[in-house]
């Protein structure tokens, strides 16, 4: 029986795979995409550690700086482990060959190149160590490298229908595997592990054409651990970054921001302090918004020579989807969906709070690094730190694990869901409540919330749950069926929706990401807590 099945291919899962097999495991990666096209690749700006490369820095900087953030959520002993280790972090990743940009040191002898280091907002200094601004895309394909090189076994295009689970006499759940979706022939497997890691990513896409993400980022794993019982927190928090391009929600990395870049309205006039935190800075710019103003980001000044030395990707992304050269024109903006604080509740040891050697790293993941609000820099960060981690304690926990395979009740199971969908009758189109659940979220639990917004969203919600039996599919093939895997995400959106706004609503004060009309103080005497849900079995 395999020791740890990690689903989920981007950089926690690579991390925690490469992590796991160094200690002896018998390891498989698998992911509903290939590794090199997972969310990780869109993190541009760079990775936080307290290196002191390019002014004074140090590790007590960082946690401080991370805590500030969090605004009084987090949980100090594992940020206090997630920066402290954040120096030989990047070590590791510089002995795998990732090619961070150099920072030329002058000393009285000679010339020496260390990593270079960029400020983020909300930082206390110039701490994230970047690559131009390919940052997670080449931590990524150098993780996937490595992983080829160490013979990680791979299976890609492979969705993730149910976990499998098994109840012992004094009721305590234990994970057993996981039941698959072959995307390419249709055909459903099921993999037995002792062990297994959800490194499966955010749920960001619910915020459907108005957010960052790729449009995979629905929550599946999330969605799966809830339906094998286990729980997840502080679904509310949800980061708008403020700079994506107005017109395709493309991210514009807050390095151009790090790198000396201006937000002016369309009065010309700066109107906040662009390195303030990501909530602040989407808040001011929702501000000018509703003063009937545009927003654009101004690094003209800057040069082209530095643009295309530091910035080069957003330079080809601006001319690619808006048609403005940034070295000549202003770039048109507005803050989307980027981030979700919240996800399966985790012990300290990243075990899922249900189940037992079910383990969750990375943005599906709610470790309690970020709390109300993440730090810039702080993802790519936790991705590899934690994830290294994970692999480590899921192989402890499966040299103890019992090795007798599962019954295939849940593969029966999901048989029987996948007939029934391509079965079904249909008379709505759900591609169209796809966008309407996009719009619904961005305009009503969106950057700035209030209780009546949010209650006529939950409203909504609820009721295209009970027209979900009316959609269905049109693709009726079994090979290549993105029709259905569609679908399937879509389901599992709704299935977090209400979650999500739910929780928001219980929030009645603003804090971090979280920024509530009427309730605008952070109240810790009767807020100061996690929220948590857990789905009650009929």
């Amino acid at each position: 029986m395999l020791d740890v099945l990690i689903i989920g291919s981007g950089g926690a899962g690579l991390s925690a795979a490469l992590s796991a097999k160094e200690a002896g495991a018998s390891v498989l990666v698998v992911g509903k995409t290939y590794p090199t096209n997972s969310q990780t690749s869109m993190a541009q700006g760079g990775m936080n550690a307290a290196l002191g490369n390019a002014g004074e820095d140090n590790v007590s900087s960082h946690i401080q700086d991370t805590i500030k953030s969090a605004k009084g959520l987090c949980d100090e002993k594992m940020v206090t482990q997630m920066c402290t280790n954040a120096p030989q972090t990047i070590a590791w990743l510089e002995r795998l060959g990732v090619p961070f940009s150099r920072l030329d040191v002058e000393s009285p002898t000679s010339t020496i190149q260390t990593v270079a280091q960029r400020q983020m907002g909300g930082a206390s200094a110039k701490r994230a160590c970047y690559a131009q601004d390919y940052t997670g895309l080449k931590i990524l394909h150098t993780l996937y490298d490595t992983c080829l090189k160490e013979k990680v076994d791979f299976l890609n295009e492979h969705y993730l229908l149910d976990l499998i689970t098994e109840k012992s006499d004094t009721n305590e759940t234990t994970i057993k595997g996981a039941i698959f979706l072959n995307i390419q022939n249709g055909k459903l497997i099921q993999i037995d592990a002792k062990s297994v890691i959800m490194a499966t990513g955010g749920y960001g896409s619910l915020y459907h054409e108005h957010t960052t993400n790729s449009y995979g980022a629905t929550g599946d794993g999330i969605a799966a651990v809830l339906r094998a019982g286990g729980r997840v927190s502080d679904m509310e928090f949800i980061q708008f970054h403020p700079t994506a391009l107005k017109g395709s929600s493309i991210l514009i990395s807050e390095s151009a921001r790090g790198e000396g870049g201006y937000l002016v309205n369309s009065d010309g006039k700066r109107f906040v302090d662009e390195l303030k935190p990501r909530d602040e800075v989407a808040r001011a710019i929702f501000s000018q918004f509703q003063e009937g103003k545009e927003v654009f980001l101004d690094v003209r000044h800057l040069g082209e020579k530095k643009l295309m030395e530091l910035l080069p990707q957003e330079v080809a992304l601006c001319k690619l989807h808006e048609h403005v050269d940034p070295a000549q024109e202003l770039i048109p903006i507005k803050p989307v969906a980027h981030y979700s604080m919240g996800g399966i509740d985790v012990s300290p040891t990243l075990e899922t709070i249900g189940i037992k050697g079910c383990y969750a790293v990375g943005e599906c993941s709610n470790a309690k690094v970020h709390g109300a609000n993440r730090l810039g820099g702080n993802s790519l960060l936790e991705i590899t730190t934690l994830g290294r981690l994970a692999g480590s304690w899921a192989y402890d926990y499966a040299t103890t694990a019992q090795t007798l395979k599962s019954t295939n009740k849940q593969l029966n199971e999901n048989r029987l869901q996948i007939e029934a969908i391509y079965a079904k009758e249909h008379s709505i189109n759900f591609y169209d409540k796809r966008s309407l659940l996009g719009k619904l979220f961005y305009d009503k639990v969106g950057i700035v919330r209030d209780n009546t917004h949010l209650t006529q969203a939950l409203d909504e919600v609820t009721t295209l749950q009970a027209l979900q039996h009316k959609m269905g599919i049109d693709d009726k093939n079994i090979p290549n069926n993105t029709n259905l895997i569609d679908y399937l995400e879509f389901s599992n959106a709704l299935q977090l929706a209400p979650i999500i706004i739910s929780a928001a609503l219980a929030r009645n004060e603003s804090r971090g990401a979280h920024y509530k009309i009427r309730f605008e103080t952070q109240d810790d005497e009767n807020f100061q807590k996690h929220m948590s849900y857990k789905e009650e079995k009929a």
